[in-house]
């Protein structure tokens, strides 16, 4: 199917208009070795539900949906039932992104209590929707050492680790990179904490705009983006490239770091030079558009992705 999908008005929210029709294909392709999709619920989605998320992606041709447990973990038995029955259908990624308030290194005992559990109830629902990758950011220094603060977070996540693997749960923790430099979660802290819990069910998002904003607009070509992918296979082994857990979208920033997310056209995000990057180290896994334009900019990513991929 060329052209809009039904449902899909010729305008983003923000009223701005595309020169031309997206290229929507009623299936991902079997060829696809990195899969695009949305954190959050589609906008031209109806009824605005998990479930219906799940399906409007499929028939926009996009293949991941990430839950957005970012207030709070609050969904019906019945409702994980559906989304586990949408993904199965339709063959859709499932991941979920946590509660934004995770500090696994608070100075206050009962907020890292209450952060363990944030994860870990992110972790179970998302096991219930069929899904496989739990996103979280994982604390902040608090203006103490950045190593001690790196031990502590790293042996709470392999604690949480333990836990599931415990209960049987196949969800893989995977700790985002960060956007400020406040943030626990430097693309070194996230790569080394890989390598270290290597043995369990850990692995990383890496959030490309983050990076590019917890630098203030530094790592941003594609000789940066190979850096990048070089150091997680350095840190992590060759196979961490063939499970990618991505987040994009463009992004405002200052020399603080993240200021808040941006449509692709309204940023300096080079995410052309971030695709050649990931096609050349043969690169696979899912990318969860965070633009406010969600399965706009999703689809313009794919297509991006596809045209360079010789597709």
């Amino acid at each position: 199917m060329r052209g809009w999908a039904p449902g899909v008005p010729k305008e983003k929210p923000k009223g701005r208009t595309y020169d031309g029709p997206l290229n929507v294909n009623a299936k991902p392709r079997r060829a696809d070795r990195i899969f695009f999709g949305t954190g959050g619920v589609p906008h031209s989605t109806r009824p605005q539900t998990h479930p219906a998320a799940v399906r409007r992606l499929h028939e926009l041709g996009l293949g991941v949906y990430e839950m957005e447990f970012v207030h709070g973990v609050r969904i019906r038995e019945e409702t994980c039932d559906e989304v586990r029955a949408a993904q199965a259908e339709t063959g859709v990624h499932i991941t979920a992104h946590g509660p934004y308030y995770v500090n696994l290194y608070s100075l206050e005992e009962e907020k890292v209590a209450a952060s363990r559990k944030r994860v870990l109830d992110t972790a179970r629902a998302l096991a219930k929707c069929g899904g496989d990758g739990a996103c979280f950011h994982p604390g902040f220094y608090q203006k103490r050492d950045p190593k001690e603060v790196y031990d502590f977070i790293c042996n709470q996540i392999g604690e949480l680790a333990d836990i599931l693997e415990d209960e049987g749960c196949p969800v893989r923790l995977d700790p985002e990179t960060t956007g400020k430099g406040t943030q626990f979660g430097s693309l070194e802290e996230i790569a080394d904490m890989g390598g270290t819990l290597k043995d369990k069910n850990v692995g990383f998002t890496i959030d490309f705009a983050h990076i590019h904003a917890r630098s203030a607009g530094a790592h941003n070509t594609y000789d940066e983006f190979g850096v990048q992918l070089e150091l997680l296979k350095n840190k992590m082994g060759d196979d961490v490239l063939k499970t990618m857990h991505i987040h994009l979208s463009g992004i405002a920033y200052s020399d603080k770091g993240e200021a808040h997310h941006l449509e692709l056209d309204e940023s300096d995000m080079n995410y052309k030079d971030l695709f050649r990057a990931l096609i050349d180290f043969d690169a696979e896994g899912r990318v969860v558009c965070e633009s406010p334009a969600l399965e706009y900019d999703a689809l313009i990513m794919q297509r991006a992705y596809r045209k360079l991929n010789g597709g």
